[in-house]
């Protein structure tokens, strides 16, 4: 699990609150409920006016999957890959049913079975593509609405403030009360900035880098399924697929498979 987004927004959190009470504040004071409410119930209220009632499930599992995103490895996609093209180099491609079984992988598995079914590799690549294609599509949606989010959340707060001084100016006959009324007025503008840069924007860039490894890892997959059914070595699919991987990355695989042939 990536516990980067969670980790980093708690660190911005509290850079924020610790440099206030280095100016001599209190980060009591933002603890303010009608902002809190104006600016997440506003937030929220006026994206779901941009998406359908169904996307809601959007908002919650885009959340879900930035703070606790699965690591991405293609080095594992890789060594199966490789494993299915050793067996299908040995015992043909019909044998790939029965070992594909135990595949997590849904993309990885429809690919092997489509390979197994003798379809044409123009299909097996049309299919597949399709499949990356929807992915895409999905990712881009998720990441909209909290890129909206992250739009709208400033301006509510602005919203927010310009309430409150609509009551500072009606009560200016109390000029004990104009102070505390002003700073309240502003803590509305704080939260709408704060929450679009410190959690809306944020998780709508992870969502975006999630995407991109995702679409990344099922292309790797998909050239290696049509590797495998075009009958290539299995050392040649490998190298074919460790050149989606960064140098440093390669090596290490090089290195761990040394390691394993020494201690063998």
């Amino acid at each position: 699990m990536d516990f980067a987004t969670p980790i980093g927004i708690g660190v911005a959190l509290a850079a924020i609150m610790v440099s206030m009470i280095m100016d001599g504040g209190n980060p009591a004071s933002l603890i303010a409920p009608s902002s809190l409410l104006l600016i997440f119930g506003g937030t929220i209220g006026v994206t779901l006016a941009t998406v359908r009632l169904k996307d809601l499930s959007m908002l919650i599992g885009g959340i879900k999957s930035a703070m606790l995103a699965k690591v991405v490895t293609p080095d594992e996609a890789i060594t199966e890959l490789v494993r299915f093209a050793e067996v299908a180099r040995k015992e043909g491609l019909l044998v790939l049913e029965s070992a594909a079984k135990d595949v997590e992988d849904p993309f990885m598995k429809k690919g092997l079975q489509m390979v197994v079914d003798g379809s044409d590799p123009e299909v097996i690549r049309t299919v597949l593509e399709g499949d990356i294609d929807s992915m895409k599509a999905r990712h881009k949606a998720a990441g909209k609405v909290f890129k909206d989010m992250g739009g709208y959340a400033p301006t509510i707060g602005i919203l927010g403030t310009v309430m409150g001084l609509i009551h500072v100016l009606a009560n200016l006959s109390s000029p004990s009360t104009l102070g505390p009324a002003i700073s309240g007025a502003f803590t509305a503008t704080l939260w709408g900035v704060m929450t679009a840069n410190v959690i809306w924007l944020p998780i709508e860039g992870k969502l975006h880098r999630i995407g991109e490894l995702e679409v990344k890892g099922k292309q790797l997959v998909l050239d290696g399924i049509l590797a495998i059914q075009g009958g290539l070595a299995p050392r040649i699919v490998e190298q074919q697929l460790l050149t989606y991987l960064a140098p440093k990355e390669r090596e290490a695989i090089e290195a761990a498979k040394a390691a394993k042939k020494k201690a063998a």
